[in-house]
């Protein structure tokens, strides 16, 4: 069986990360901080030798500004998905955790329980949510079977492809992290997913900020 790699990377840091506050699909571009995490993780791709047959992203501008510093190293055009984008989180966009129980309590709590049905008022489900983003995977890892992937994202996309890969119930309660700039893995071997290391942060020299689904 032939087997199929992804290394996936979570976003570099943004102002709104920084503040709690609450992302989605609100395009938000890196913070300072953020530039910095992804130059760091794209030399150390490169100081480990790292080689990849094509580059993913989410098109959102947090997510394209960390792929920009891959392919400035590297010599390579990422190939911008829509599909790879956060959780649409509608109401919840643009609250901080401290505005969001007080703001939309019952939403917020729909949130807290992880309701997989409830779609967030003009936004997703979590249902929906993995529909999307398992697509996304089985159609990269199809058209590239065999090849080695590399893939930026977001932290609750990245946190459900983890439950994809792992079998985690979509319902059941966050159990990884997923720190900016971190690199995370994945592979395919034909007939299922499986997780091979996450959340690895040791390139970032201090700089890495765990934000959860923000």
């Amino acid at each position: 069986m032939t087997t199929t790699r992804f290394c996936l990377v979570r976003h570099g840091e943004t102002d709104w990360n920084a503040e709690r506050r609450l992302q989605g699909h609100t395009d938000i571009e890196l913070n300072t901080r953020g530039l910095a995490q992804a130059t760091q993780m794209a030399r150390a791709l490169k100081n480990m030798n790292f080689e990849f047959d094509v580059l993913y992203t989410s098109d959102l501008q947090r997510a394209r500004q960390t792929a920009k510093a891959i392919e400035s190293l590297y010599s390579v055009s990422a190939i911008g998905h829509s599909a790879l984008r956060e959780r649409n989180l509608g109401a919840l966009q643009g609250l901080t955790l401290n505005e969001a129980p007080h703001i939309e309590p019952d939403l917020w709590q729909a949130h807290l329980s992880r309701d997989i049905h409830q779609e967030m008022c003009g936004g997703e489900s979590i249902l929906q949510f993995s529909s999307r983003i398992k697509f996304a995977l089985d159609e990269i890892q199809k058209s590239h079977a065999g090849k080695t992937i590399l893939l930026v994202s977001h932290g609750g996309a990245l946190d459900m492809m983890y439950r994809i890969a792992s079998n985690q119930a979509l319902d059941s309660e966050k159990v990884v992290a997923v720190p900016n700039a971190s690199l995370n893995w994945i592979s395919h071997d034909g007939l299922s997913w499986k997780v091979e290391n996450w959340a690895d942060t040791s390139h970032l020299d201090s700089l890495a900020l765990d934000n959860l689904d923000l």
